[in-house]
């Protein structure tokens, strides 16, 4: 498979994956208000089932992680079972949760 391009696609608020040029992926993302002020907010993930099971969503969320954790100031909150799960089984991401871990 071809490398996994991953660009933030702010007037879309989504992190999108492309394989050679084609959209196979994103996350759709909001940034926190209120009470959820500091937070960006992951409410769903979608893989084109072409890619799917090819690691898209796994370097998808990994990149999108690696973007927030160099932005700085913001702690993620996985809506997302997706994303949620990818968290759960990196931990060394755990420090970006604004949830706690499940268990």
């Amino acid at each position: 498979m071809a490398a996994i391009e991953v660009t933030d696609n702010r007037a879309e608020s989504r992190y999108e994956a492309r394989v050679d040029g084609r959209l196979a992926g994103f996350a759709a993302y909001r940034l926190g208000t209120g009470e959820h002020d500091g937070e960006i907010v992951f409410p769903h993930t979608e893989i084109d089932s072409a890619f799917g099971g090819q690691g898209v969503g796994s370097a998808l969320i990994r990149a999108a992680l690696d973007d927030v954790a160099r932005r700085g100031g913001l702690r993620v909150r996985p809506d997302c079972p997706f994303v949620a799960g990818w968290l759960d089984k990196h931990p060394d991401y755990a420090h970006l949760r604004s949830d706690p871990a499940p268990g």
